[in-house]
């Protein structure tokens, strides 16, 4: 009965894994779409020491958004290669967010966040499904 029990919250965090990596990477891929258009639709803080050029982080913003979002639609999907996947775009994410700190603090630590939650619930479930094996 146990076992039913923890494959029951692991496929319910699998399943909030995956409907929170769809909205931050659709986030992140807007985020990404709005720096590219306008370099100055995002104003950093002056003497910021990890000054990154506005197009640039655009780009990564866009395609870590698309992948993110792609990886949280296999996890949904129930493809346990995802997992691990998301794990490392979540973490990736969670880095690039740091970057984004100084245009936008509060959006940033939200996002933050929220990575962390999901780089939980996937070990969580990762854990399960190496268990089950």
């Amino acid at each position: 009965m146990a076992d039913e029990g923890r494959l029951a919250w692991a496929t319910a965090g699998a399943v909030f894994a995956g409907c929170v990596m769809l909205t931050l990477g659709l986030f992140q891929v807007f985020q990404g779409i709005a720096a590219i258009a306008d370099d100055e639709v995002f104003t950093s803080m002056s003497g910021y020491i990890y000054a990154i050029d506005t197009t640039v982080w655009g780009w990564a913003h866009l395609v870590l958004g698309a992948l993110v979002a792609l990886v949280g639609v296999f996890v949904l999907s129930g493809r346990s290669w995802a997992y691990g996947v998301g794990i490392g775009l979540a973490v990736l994410s969670a880095v690039n967010q740091f970057f984004f700190l100084p245009l936008y603090p509060w959006w940033a630590i939200v996002i933050l966040a929220l990575d962390v939650f999901v780089i939980w619930s996937l070990a969580v479930v990762l854990a399960e499904v190496n268990t089950e094996s």
